[in-house]
This record gives C-alpha cells, structure tokens and sequence, in this order.
C-alpha cells in the first residue's frame, strides 16, 4: 500500500517536478517572441535593450520583462556565437533569476545558461557579478559571453589578480563582471583599507550567479581570506627548529590523519626538550613547558605538521624558489596564497628557500559571510542535490534539478577495487592499452601532482603518447583540454580537469580554427571553418564508433562531488562514454577508514593478486 507521501507524489508530481512544470508557461512565452526577434536587425537588438532599461528605471519589474529579455538574449547568443538556447537552458536561466541553485549536469551549457539572468538583471543598472572557479575560466568566459553581451549592447569586464588598479575599478564598473570568488572576496577587504569612496573598486552587491556553486559555497565556504603585514624576521629559529625535526623518530609524534593533525608524545616533548637544550635554542634550567617555551613549543609543532603532514608535489610545489600552495579541489596553484601562524614558514624552512618574514592579519572576511552581502544569489553546478539541506540553511537557496536535453548514454561501470597500488596501476595501464588500441580517448582522473606524474612514467614505459594536465603544465590547460576527445588521445589530469572543462569529441572545432587562422592570417575564415568542421565530423564518427570519452579514475576523493564532476567529462550532450574507478586498499581513503579489516577478509577468502573486487 502506498504512503501518503509516495501517493502525493504520484498524484501532484515531486516538489521538483511541479517547480519545473511551472517554467512551462514562460518558456512558451519566450520561444513564441522567437520569429519576432530573429526579424530585428543587429541595432534592433541593442536598441531593445535600451527599452527595456528605461522600462526598468520607470518602475517595470525584472520578472515582467523575463519573456522579452530571454528572447533577445536568446537571439544575441544566436548570432554572436551560433548557439541558440535549448528549453531546459531558457529553465535554468528562470531558476537562476528567481534567487536558486539550478542544477544541471556537466556538458549541458551553464556558460551560456548564466548569460540569460545575467542580461535580464543587468538591465537594472546595479552590476552583475559572474563567479567561477579559476582566473582562465573567467578570462575564457568573460571573452566567450562578451561577445553575446557586446551583441546587447552591453559592456563586460573580467577581474583578475595582479590587475593594474584602473583596469580593476573599470572592470567592476561594467555591466556583467566575471571573476573568481578569491579576487572578489579579496577586493572587498581592500575596499574596507580605503580612505575614500572614490577609491574602492567594488561597486556595491546586486547579484551574483555562482559557477561551480557547491565548490566555492560549501567546500571553501568556511575558508578565511586574509589580508595581511609583515612582523618581525624569524627565519634562523625556523632553521634551526627545521635542522631538529628529521631526527624525531615513529614513536616521538602521533599523527591522525583523519582530521589531518600531528602532535608530540611524552616521549617526544621529553626528547626535543633535550635537543633544543642541546643546540641552545632552551636556556639553562627551563622545560618545554614553561610558559616562556610557548613561542619555541609553536615552532616546534610547526615544523613538525610541515613534514608530517604537507609533502611536495601534493599539497605543494616549489617553484622559482617559493613553495606555492596546491588547492585540494581544484588542483591548482594558489598564488600568493600562505598558511598561517608560521607554518608556511615551516614549509619554507624544509625545502631550503629564502623564509618570508611571518605576517599580522590586516582585514578578514569568510566566503559564507561575503555571499550573504548579495541582495540576490544564484548559483548552477553539476552536484548540490546532496548538499540541498546545507544551501537552504545557511544561504537560504534552493536547489532545483533541471533536466538534460539529451538522455544520457554514458555507462558507470563498477569501481575495481585491488588490494595494493601496485597491482590497481598495473590494472590502470592495462585498461588504458585496451581502450588505446580501440583509439578510444582516455581521461586519466589522479589525485595529485606526484601521482599524475608516476602513472606518465608508467606509460612512457609502454610507449603510449599522452599528455599529463597539473598544475605545473596550467598555461598548457586550454591546449590539453582542447586535444583530450581526439581519436587514441591520453589524457592523464588531476582536479584541474574536473570542472568547467567542455572535452568535444574529435577535438575542439573553435580551437583549431583560431590556429589555423593564426598560422596563416590570409586564409578566408569560412573556408577554414568548413574544411575544419568536414575533417571534425569525420574524427568525431570515428571516435563514437570507438565508444566515446573513457573517464578512468585511479583513486576517489573525500567529496564524492568531485568524482561526479570528473565523471561528468564524458557522456555530454548525449554522446556515448564510459566511466569506472580503479582503487586499491592502500588508497589514503581507504587506509584511513579501515582497510586493514577488509584486507584479512579478501585474503582468508583466496583472493589472487591482481584480482579486483567489482
């Protein structure tokens, strides 16, 4: 017998069903203005937005005018960049305005979706801020979607770090501005510093659309931002504390990887009490647990998290000379970004380069404080169903899950589990041979810079040709990422290429022909775009015959979202794809949380090496 609760739904539809039925009426609005706005000319475009702006001033409301402003966006889109937006798009693009987190999966166009409500509130005056995830998104779609608002008639600027001040105050006073979340929550404390109004940059908190929204508004959401001085020179007492730390031994330091921390045993204490004696850093007569020990005792468990806990190439590389900190979701370098209360320091002293002087927190702000500046919010991404409850607590925003155009066709397979990393990569490379010799594109999901570089080697071994996309090879990214669906292409990334990234099966058509016309600038473009789209369409058959883009994971990750995110590389639009994990129980998530017993189990129950679990 049914519940209640399963005979409403089956009567009235779920909560999400009915917010979606109820965009159908607009969205009819919206396509039955289509023939009306194809028939304008390019100024007509830009002359209706005009109207619309003086209908807003004189007190029309933004929702009044939806229908007309989707449809002349809609048409811009069209002729900027001949993409026309499909139904489910026109609903995402409802959702956003009215204050929500629009779902939708990877390879359904949120890049273009996000022009939609941007244009329609940008009509009011105030700015529209665009938030995404890295500095090359926003550079790739503030002068992607630039030219849909230039086609409106409408200005878009693009903040970034390091920008020249005016470029800064110019780019936040354009009508739609993209940005990352670090550059905007940075320049609202550097706005707070400043003496006078007509010095900030920022110019007021209308609304923002969230690209990536569960990344930057759950994962980072707890993340200070921290604008700091220097204080006085520490360096020789890092030195010195760093010279002591590689002869503590297993039992001198607990370490609990779980909640990542490392302190010091009685054991321990008792024995850095007699080497810091011993290397006059604790005066004559004095413990460790004096209270005059307490700078030196900070020191001491500094230098002990740096080498217990962060390891080069994985929360870290050191480049130039300077340690520069890994983001653990998105795998990419954070410039000018420190650990604080000496540890980065700590880091510094352990790799041997020049030791920034410590610094005094100036100005700080938390992303969860700085987004609840917005009089509206919205936000898209691929993941924030499991994080519903949070979002509507904290941010008080729904999620709404919004359909795909296409059925997906991708297949999730099973993950593999092995019981060593030596038989799971071997596992690894045997797959990637067999989908190799189908000419089957691969993209190669790992962890970590060390571990992406490892599996190279492991295939170099094998002579098969890849590419490796981490955060050493980013000025390569767009590159990489445009060669990743060609036919036979191996594609060993980390984090960097689970968000935001559009893999085209066959190869990207846009990319090579900006080459093309690059190489040869006398070319006629329309006759490069066919021959490039005739050999895309031959390339692209070839590849869904060969099953489409394979997405081989070698480890999960703690969030569970940014494994959907890579798997959501494949299967777009719906193109056929595959996707599968490869894991071992010596994977850092499965050792943490308790191989040890399941390991007993498999081998009491004959498990052979090199058999997997599925």
């Amino acid at each position: 017998m049914l519940g209640l609760g399963a005979l409403a739904r089956k009567l009235f539809g779920t909560p999400n069903e009915r917010k979606v039925k109820s965009t159908r009426p607009v969205i009819d609005k919206i396509n039955a203005l289509e023939p009306e706005y194809q028939a304008l000319s390019d100024d007509g475009i830009k002359a209706r937005t005009a109207d619309f702006k003086a209908r807003v001033a004189a007190g029309e409301s933004l929702d009044a005018l939806l229908p007309e402003a989707f449809a002349n966006c809609r048409e811009a889109a069209r002729r900027a960049l001949g993409l026309r937006a499909f139904d489910v798009q026109l609903m995402g693009g409802i959702f956003l305005h009215e204050g929500n987190i629009a779902e939708m999966k990877t390879g359904e166009g949120k890049t273009l979706v996000a022009t939609l409500p941007a244009y329609l509130n940008a009509l009011a005056g105030k700015g529209v801020h665009v938030v995404t995830v890295n500095d090359y998104l926003a550079k790739r779609d503030s002068a992607w979607m630039g030219k849909v608002y230039a086609a409106l008639g409408l200005t878009t600027g693009v903040v970034y770090p390091y920008q020249p001040d005016a470029e800064k105050k110019a780019a936040y006073r354009a009508d739609i501005t993209y940005a990352t979340n670090n550059e905007l929550g940075f320049d609202y404390l550097r706005d707070n510093m400043k003496s006078t109004i007509e010095d900030m940059a920022q110019r007021g908190h209308f609304y923002a659309i969230v690209d990536e929204v569960d990344s930057i508004l759950i994962d980072e959401a707890r993340t200070p931002l921290i604008i700091s001085g220097p204080t006085e020179d520490r360096s020789e007492l890092y030195n010195k504390v760093d010279a002591l730390i590689p002869e503590v031994l297993p039992e001198h330091f607990k370490l609990d990887e779980k909640t990542r921390n490392v302190t010091f045993t009685e054991e321990g204490n008792e024995f850095m009490e007699q080497r810091t004696a011993a290397a006059g850093l604790l005066p004559d007569g004095q413990s460790l647990y004096d209270p005059e020990s307490t700078t030196l005792v900070h020191h001491l468990t500094q230098g002990l998290r740096a080498h217990k806990l962060f390891h080069r190439d994985q929360q870290y590389i050191v480049r130039d000379g300077e340690v520069m900190l890994i983001d653990e979701f998105t795998g990419r370098m954070m410039r000018g970004r420190r650990l604080s209360d000496g540890l980065h320091q700590a880091i510094e002293a352990k790799e041997h380069v020049a030791i920034q002087p410590e610094n005094v927190t100036l100005a700080s702000v938390t992303f969860q404080n700085y987004f609840r500046l917005y009089e509206k919010l919205a936000g898209m991404t691929g993941t924030a169903l499991t994080e519903a409850d949070e979002f509507m607590e904290i941010y008080k925003l729904g999620v709404v899950e919004v359909p795909t155009n296409q059925p997906v066709a991708r297949k999730d397979e099973h993950d593999q589990v092995y019981r060593s990393a030596a038989e799971k990569y071997a596992g690894v490379v045997k797959a990637i041979k067999q989908a190799h010799a189908l000419g089957q594109p691969m993209l190669v999901g790992t962890t970590s810079i060390e571990k992406s570089e490892a599996l190279s080697e492991m295939l170099k071994a094998e002579n098969i040709t890849h590419n490796v996309l981490n955060a050493r090879q980013h000025e390569q990214e767009a590159q990489i990422v445009a060669d990743a669906g060609k036919f036979g292409a191996v594609t060993i990334a980390t984090n960097m290429a689970g968000r935001g990234t559009d893999i085209q099966l066959g190869g990207n058509v846009e990319m090579r022909v900006l080459q093309a016309i690059a190489a040869d600038p006398a070319l006629n473009p329309d006759d490069v775009r066919a021959r490039i789209e005739a050999e895309h369409a031959d390339e692209k058959a070839r590849v869904i015959a060969a099953g489409g883009l394979y997405v081989l994971a070698t480890e999960r990750h703690e969030s569970r979202r940014i494994d959907n995110q890579l798997r959501g590389r494949s299967g777009r639009q719906g193109d056929p794809g595959r996707s599968s994990f490869f894991l071992s129980l010596e994977d850092d998530l499965m050792r943490i949380f308790g191989s040890e017993r399941l390991d007993a189990v498999l081998s009491k129950l004959g498990m052979k090496p090199g058999e997997a679990i599925v």
